[in-house]
């Protein structure tokens, strides 16, 4: 039995640049935006270069020398401070076998093969693609060159599967927020199997790692933001950053049924964090696949019910 094809409500990203003005507010934004990705190229290759390579390739380190992953008072702004659940840090095993130099021009490699496979999930010949790039270059710029997660983050972010997300969840927790669109948008099917995908991913990490896995979900908590450049209301206040974060929460489940859902669920999985760093809105990228709407536009029979 052949799909049902039913109305897409989607967001026509070509839509946002039919009128004229709005093309060269755009373009204006790209090309502003390129000449900081410039500039933050520079600075990070001249003053921080592949900084963020260092925590990966010690916590990496420290799993192959049987040493905890998260050590007692470990200072959070630390440039060796390891935030993350065990699993990026076990995949790093290997690389810190290595020299660092070697290791961190694998990693380097694989960072730019996941930001040239984003550029291919989104479309390379579509506008809005290259468009996109232009305005985030800054932050995508300082993601490659601090050799920063992000990048692979963004990828399996694009990819818009629930294998995907889940995976990008257990690199940083907050692209989980991205299941609200599937949540919302009452897509049963692949909200189930991003649950699978979670708990599976996460028996592996306690498996492998029990001592560690525990000890993540033990010590993570708000004090490990740290004193950054925070651009997250949390900064500000945490009370306010908690009220924002419940309301994008309540907007993404309004929105997931319309052309803006997709959209929405990655703009909140970027915000939510309340340590928000620039390189981080690299990750806005992933709000322009197309994935999402031919998802929404071919639905097998049964698979929804009709809201």
């Amino acid at each position: 039995m052949q799909p049902t094809v039913r109305r897409s409500h989607s967001l026509n990203h070509s839509s946002l640049l039919a009128d004229r003005r709005v093309r060269l507010a755009w373009l204006a934004a790209a090309i502003v935006g390129t000449a900081a990705g410039i500039s933050s190229l520079w600075l990070h290759l001249t003053t921080d270069p592949l900084a963020d390579v260092h925590a990966y390739y010690e916590a990496g380190s420290r799993l192959n020398a049987g040493l905890p992953l998260y050590p007692a008072n470990a200072d959070p702004d630390a440039a060796g401070f390891y935030r993350y659940p065990p699993l990026l840090a076990m995949l790093f095993r290997p690389l810190a076998l290595l020299p660092f130099a070697a290791a961190a021009t694998v990693w380097v490699v694989i960072l730019v093969a996941a930001f040239v496979g984003t550029i291919w999930v989104l479309g390379v010949r579509r506008r809005e693609t290259w468009l996109a790039v232009g305005v985030l270059a800054s932050p995508i710029a300082w993601t490659l060159s601090v050799g920063q997660a992000q990048g692979l983050v963004t990828l399996l972010t694009a990819l818009a599967t629930p294998w995907s997300i889940a995976l990008a969840a257990q690199a940083k927790l907050f692209p989980a927020l991205v299941a609200l669109w599937w949540l919302g948008g009452r897509r049963w099917r692949q909200l189930v199997t991003f649950g699978v995908w979670t708990i599976g991913l996460v028996l592996v990490q306690l498996i492998l790692e029990p001592a560690n896995t525990m000890a993540f979900a033990a010590q993570t908590n708000l004090t490990q933001v740290g004193e950054v450049i925070n651009l997250s209301p949390y900064r500000i206040s945490p009370i306010l950053w908690a009220v924002l974060v419940v309301i994008g929460v309540g907007a993404t489940l309004r929105l997931s049924r319309t052309r803006w859902g997709w959209m929405a669920a990655v703009t909140l999985s970027v915000l939510a964090t309340p340590r928000l760093l620039t390189y981080m809105f690299s990750t806005m990228l992933a709000a322009i696949s197309r994935r999402p709407a031919v998802e929404a536009s071919t639905t097998p029979p049964g698979s929804e019910k009709s809201g």
